[in-house]
């Protein structure tokens, strides 16, 4: 276990990055070994540092309810320690593909998701949903597409070729770098000068915390499982044409549930101003400007509600030419950089160990939530997968110091559970914080199956 009173350099980083009070890291230490994987980029560090951070953002917020001052909560009673299980945050950092349902193993990426030669060098394609494929398939002119027909139609093209063409029909492709991408933030903090609904003592962190989640896939939905395995009332709002993959919301639909509502639709825009209207938390992990022509863009709700915490997550970042594009970890890690940061000697490009780009932010999001309602709301935060990898690979290698823990003798297994759900038996990664509950009371339900309500306030 690492305790020789200095903080994690790591988890330092982060916590100044959220505005945590200084010297308040060096709480949180770390048991045993990680078992992700072998990586050149320090992933082991990065993933640790988040669940870190989000353990401490918990413990700072359960202290403010419980009526200690906010600029001493992150302290503890007598710096107590916060204890991460390493083999917790890396048993969660591969949730998705530990995940079975009913027994069987989820189907990650789709056989047209991946890295492909082009004429210079490599593209990485995503087509996991419907969607995404048919609109590789227009981009290129060709289809129904194999992946020997895809194999065959990149070879010829331009790396970039591909990705505009591809990005211009409204699917993802991206040219692999073949160097890091520009510095990005690793959090943007805005006050809005309001203050939200006072928060008195509770059983949890973020007992009776109203969340409204605006997300899809991975960053975002780890984000709100986290906040509601700490408490929070958790809503999953999503367009009924967009139907989330069913493995994907077995593995990120715990702690909430999920409806189905369309903001064109005046009555089901009646419902969402209903949820709105007593929210404590927007969490959107929409590509900027998407939710700006329904009237929920970052300055039109922190206008109208400016106690309201509302965090945002994106792929690219929040400024720069690629700000509005759509994107996943993994298409992030080939176009930051990363994926050839990690080839192998062939020069075929390599991925992290994990999503971690995705898994990480999810992590920072939530407890930069926990750090604005500890500071009474009011905030607008950002966060993208590229301000995580712009924070990978340059600063966190600048924290490391020996390799952290040793061998994780217990393995994954001793970090996984069971449970039923909407979609069947589910065994699934156990939380991996060391503040809150070790588990979910239930598993999640199916997709879509639930009101459009808040539950009534206990």
């Amino acid at each position: 276990m690492e305790s020789d009173g200095e903080a994690d350099g790591a988890t330092r980083q982060a916590w100044a990055a959220l505005g945590g009070p200084d010297g308040a890291a060096r709480r949180v230490v770390y048991r045993g070994g990680g078992a992700l994987g072998a990586a050149r980029l320090p992933v082991r560090e990065l993933a640790r540092a988040t669940v870190g951070v989000c353990s401490l953002a918990a413990a700072e917020l359960a202290a403010v309810r419980a009526g200690r001052p906010a600029a001493r909560a992150a302290d503890g009673e007598g710096g107590a320690e916060l204890v991460v299980d390493e083999g917790a945050v890396s048993a969660a950092f591969t949730s998705e593909r530990l995940l079975r349902v009913e027994g069987r193993a989820p189907v990650s990426f789709a056989p047209l998701s991946g890295f492909w030669r082009a004429a210079d060098g490599w593209v990485r394609t995503h087509a996991n949903y419907p969607h995404h494929q048919a609109a590789l398939e227009r981009g290129l002119g060709a289809g129904p597409l194999t992946p020997e027909r895809l194999r065959a139609e990149l070879a010829g093209r331009r790396a970039v070729d591909v990705q505009e063409a591809v990005y211009a029909a409204g699917g993802l492709a991206v040219a692999v770098a073949g160097s890091f991408g520009p510095p990005q933030p690793l959090v943007g903090v805005r006050e809005t000068g309001g203050r939200g609904r006072e928060l008195g003592p509770g059983p949890l962190p973020a007992s009776g915390v109203r969340v409204l989640d605006l997300t899809r896939v991975i960053a975002g939905p780890v984000a709100t499982r986290t906040l509601g395995l700490l408490g929070a009332d958790v809503l999953r709002v999503d367009p009924p044409g967009m139907p989330e993959a069913d493995d994907a919301h077995a593995d990120t639909g715990f702690g909430k549930r999920s409806a189905l509502l369309d903001l064109a639709d005046r009555a089901d825009r009646a419902v969402f101003d209903g949820l709105l209207a007593r929210a404590d938390v927007v969490v959107s992990g929409y590509r900027p400007g998407a939710l700006d022509r329904f009237g929920l863009g970052a300055r039109e709700l922190a206008a109208a509600r400016p106690g309201l915490v509302l965090a945002q997550v994106c792929a690219w970042g929040w400024e720069g030419p690629w700000a509005g594009r759509r994107g996943f970890d993994s298409l992030v890690q080939a176009g930051y950089g990363i994926a050839a940061a990690e080839a192998g000697p062939d020069g075929v490009p390599g991925v992290l160990p994990a999503q971690a780009l995705d898994h990480g932010t999810g992590y920072l999001l939530a407890a930069g939530v926990l750090r604005a309602l500890a500071a009474g709301g009011g905030r607008v935060l950002r966060f993208s997968l590229a301000g995580t990898a712009s924070w990978l690979v340059r600063d966190v290698p600048r924290a490391v110091g020996p390799a952290p823990g040793g061998a994780d003798g217990a393995g994954a297994g001793a970090r996984l559970r069971e449970c039923g759900s909407g979609y069947g038996r589910l065994r699934y990664a156990a939380p991996p914080l060391a503040a809150g509950p070790g588990d979910w009371p239930a598993g999640p339900s199916r997709w879509g199956a639930d009101r459009a309500a808040w539950l009534p306030a206990t």
